[in-house]
């Protein structure tokens, strides 16, 4: 393997996300009609989110996805490359990029409704050999499995780390669980892949197909880590939320960041952990990402 280019390269999902707040929950609103409180349009989508969390906090990071080459695409184009991704790998489709209506409750719960074009999904032979082959890291999720899968083979191969963000149980959940040096998805997911409600008991099940790292995102609970035979728990800073778009893809941004600086296993879920409580306190999922200064902010109140 070539000395790396990158620190982390993704491949997955990018959105334009039109965001509105309500003033209402929609389970209690008066005729089933809530009011608007805000409306914003947003970059977001899963691992974008998590790439611009990692140029963030300082990591090179690129980006090999599809774009449509509507107005929109150009819009999310633009808003990555003003925060320091590169997306020389990346393609422009004839197709209307992948956008979403995220609907936030007061209490910073979200409902994501999204639509993309099968023009849009990435194929395995379009890969981006030469980048996979340059990188510490890379992560991936269950967008386009296959490309996934194959990139995850490819860039293992060359020596990286690979990353991914399952949140949802699916038929690909296993494969990508396999094929990731280091997993990472919700709670959900992990009681899918091991028959076990219990988020430890998980865990403890999944060492059975996977002997390294495997962490599970909770929510407003925190995170928890295997690793070993230990299992790391991080409880969720107190942060007054007020939406939670992109909280569990800024905690894998953060994750990454402090496990490519060597962090111990508890610090690093720690740090991921307040990354993402600071992102719930705004709107948003770019909008999100904090700095390190934020997170280490939170850390020291949370210590006191």
């Amino acid at each position: 393997m070539t000395a790396p280019i990158w620190d982390v390269v993704g491949i997955g999902e990018n959105s334009v996300d039109r965001v509105v707040r309500l003033e209402t929950p929609i389970a209690s609103a008066p005729g089933g009609k809530a009011r608007i409180r805000s409306e914003q349009r947003a970059v977001g989508g899963q691992v974008v989110t998590t790439l611009c969390s990692c140029a963030a906090l300082g990591l090179r990071a690129a980006y090999a996805g599809t774009f449509g080459d509507d107005e929109a695409g150009v819009f999310a184009r633009a808003e990555l490359e003003r925060r320091g991704i590169d997306l020389g790998s990346s393609f422009t489709r004839r197709a209307a990029n992948r956008h979403a209506t995220v609907m936030v409750e007061p209490d910073g719960e979200r409902l994501v409704l999204w639509s993309r074009e099968a023009a849009l999904a990435l194929q395995p032979d379009e890969l981006p050999f030469a980048l996979l082959n340059q990188t510490r890291l890379l992560h991936v999720d269950a967008v386009d499995p296959d490309a996934s899968l194959r990139a995850a083979a490819m860039a293992r191969a060359a020596g990286a780390v690979v990353t991914c963000d399952l949140d949802t149980p699916g038929p690909e959940a296993a494969a990508l669980f396999e094929a990731a040096t280091i997993p990472i998805f919700a709670e959900g997911v992990a009681a899918h892949l091991s028959g076990e409600p219990d988020t430890e008991r998980a865990l403890r099940a999944l060492a059975r197909w996977h002997e390294g790292m495997i962490c599970v995102t909770l929510g407003p609970r925190g995170a928890m880590l295997r690793d070993g035979e230990q299992i790391h728990h991080a409880p969720a800073p107190r942060v007054a939320a007020v939406d939670t778009t992109g909280a569990g893809d800024v905690f894998r941004g953060a994750f990454i960041a402090a496990l490519l600086e060597g962090k111990p296993a508890a610090e690093m879920l720690r740090f991921a952990t307040a990354a993402a409580a600071v992102s719930c306190t705004r709107v948003g999922a770019l909008a999100g990402v904090p700095t390190r200064a934020e997170i280490d902010e939170l850390l020291a109140r949370a210590a006191d």
